[in-house]
C-alpha cells in the first residue's frame, strides 16, 4: 500500500512539473489595435470620445462601417468580446459570404491556436453609445462606439386632427433613418395644398437638442373658410434622403401629409343651438303628446268606469226584478199547488163519504138478512 502511495505521489509530481514547464514564465499582456477602414482609432477607450461608426444603411457590413479589432495575445489562448448597443461579426461582407445588419451577435470567443492574434469586427445600428469589452487571461479592455445616423428614410407627422378656423396649429415632423435613429440638422419643406392655410415658414430644420432632436415644428394658420387644411412634407435637399428602398430594410416613407379639419366654431355653436332648440321642440311636443294621450286614456278609463257602473246598476236592477218575479212565481206555484191539493182533498173526502155511505147501505142490508153475522158500519 505504501509503495502504491509513493508511486501516485511521484506521478502527480511529474504532471505538476510538466505543467510548470509548459506554462511560460510570464504570459504576454493583451494589446488591441483598433481601426476603421484602414485608419487607426486611438480615442475609443474613453466614453467621451467613442469611435464614430456609420450605420450600415446599404445593409452590408463592410470596412466603411465596421470597427476592426486585432487583439495580440499569447498563443494557445482565447479572446472573448462582448458588445452592448452594438454587434460583433467575425468577418466583413463579401458577395460570396454576405454580412448584413441582421448578422452577428453580442458576444464572440476566438481561440488563437498556434497564432497570437484574434481579429473581429464591431458595427452598430443605433446612435446610442455602445461598449465593447475584450478579455484575455485576466486582462480586460473596454472600448466605446457610437453610430452616426444615416440619411432620412422616414418622415412621420404628428398634427392635431382639427382646429378652429383662423387659429395657429403646430405640426411636428420627425425624421429617422432606416434603423429608426432620429436625424438632426436636416431641412424639411412643407407645402400647403390649394392655399388652404398659411405657414409661418415653409422650411424647418430638425433639431439637435435633447428636447427636439430629429424633429422639426411647422406652424400653420388655418383658413377662415373651408373644411380642411392639407400640408405635405419632404426633405428640402434630395441628397439628405435615401434614394431607393434597400432589401432587408424598411421601405422609404418620405412624403407624409397632415390633414387638419377646419372647425367654424360660430357656425358649430349656431348649429348646436339650433339642434338643441329643435330637440327641445321635439321633446316638448313629445311631452305634450304624452300628456294628451294620458288625459285621453284617463277620460276613456273614466267613461269605461261609468259604463261599467251603469251596467252593474242595471244588472242589480235586473237581479232584483228577476228575484221578485221568481218569488212571485214561487208563491203562485205554492198557491196553485195548495189549491190543487185542497181540491184533491175535497174530492177524496166526497169519494170517501160516498164509499162509506155505500158500504153502510150494504151493511144495513147484510145485517138485516144476516142478523147473526152482522158487520160494523163505517163512521
Amino acid at each position: 500500500m505504501n509503495s502504491f502511495k509513493k508511486i501516485s505521489l511521484a506521478v502527480v509530481a511529474a504532471m505538476t512539473m510538466g505543467t510548470l514547464i509548459a506554462t511560460p514564465a510570464s504570459a504576454a499582456v493583451m494589446t488591441v489595435a483598433v481601426s476603421l477602414d484602414g485608419t487607426a482609432n486611438t480615442t475609443n477607450s474613453s466614453i467621451t470620445t467613442p469611435a464614430a461608426l456609420p450605420v450600415p444603411a446599404d445593409n452590408t457590413v463592410d470596412s466603411a462601417d465596421a470597427l476592426r479589432f486585432i487583439a495580440t495575445v499569447s498563443s494557445g489562448t482565447s479572446v472573448s468580446a462582448t458588445c452592448t448597443n452594438c454587434t460583433i461579426v467575425s468577418a466583413l461582407h463579401t458577395a460570396a459570404a454576405p454580412v448584413t445588419s441582421a448578422s452577428g451577435s453580442s458576444s464572440l470567443t476566438i481561440a488563437t491556436g498556434t497564432g497570437t492574434t484574434a481579429t473581429f469586427y464591431v458595427y452598430t445600428k443605433t446612435t446610442a453609445i455602445g461598449t465593447v469589452v475584450v478579455t484575455n487571461q485576466g486582462t480586460t479592455l473596454t472600448y466605446y462606439v457610437q453610430g452616426t445616423a444615416g440619411k432620412i428614410n422616414t418622415l412621420a407627422v404628428s398634427a392635431p386632427a382639427s382646429g378652429s378656423a383662423g387659429t395657429k396649429q403646430d405640426i411636428v415632423v420627425t425624421a429617422t433613418d432606416s434603423f429608426g435613429n432620429k436625424v438632426s440638422g436636416k431641412s424639411l419643406t412643407a407645402t400647403v395644398f390649394a392655399a388652404l392655410g398659411t405657414l409661418d415658414s415653409s422650411t424647418a430644420t430638425t433639431g439637435s437638442a435633447l428636447s427636439d432632436f430629429g424633429t422639426a415644428t411647422f406652424k400653420v394658420t388655418l383658413p377662415t373658410t373651408g373644411t380642411r387644411s392639407l400640408i405635405t412634407f419632404a426633405p428640402t435637399t434630395a441628397g439628405d434622403a435615401t434614394t431607393a428602398d434597400v432589401t432587408g430594410l424598411p421601405a422609404r416613407a418620405l412624403a407624409p401629409f397632415a390633414e387638419i379639419t377646419v372647425r367654424d366654431l360660430v357656425s358649430e355653436l349656431a348649429a348646436e343651438k339650433a339642434a338643441r332648440a329643435a330637440e327641445k321642440v321635439a321633446s316638448d311636443k313629445a311631452l305634450a303628446d304624452a300628456l294628451a294621450k294620458a288625459a285621453a286614456d284617463r277620460a276613456a278609463a273614466a267613461a269605461e268606469l261609468v259604463k261599467a257602473n251603469a251596467e252593474i246598476v242595471s244588472l242589480k236592477a235586473d237581479t232584483v226584478t228577476a228575484r221578485v218575479a221568481a218569488d212571485k212565481a214561487l208563491a203562485d206555484a205554492k198557491a196553485a199547488a195548495k189549491a190543487e191539493l185542497d181540491l184533491v182533498k175535497a174530492a177524496n173526502a166526497i169519494a170517501l163519504a160516498d164509499v162509506k155511505k155505500a158500504f153502510n147501505s150494504l151493511a144495513k142490508k147484510w145485517n138485516k138478512k144476516n142478523p147473526t153475522a152482522k158487520v160494523r158500519y163505517i163512521k
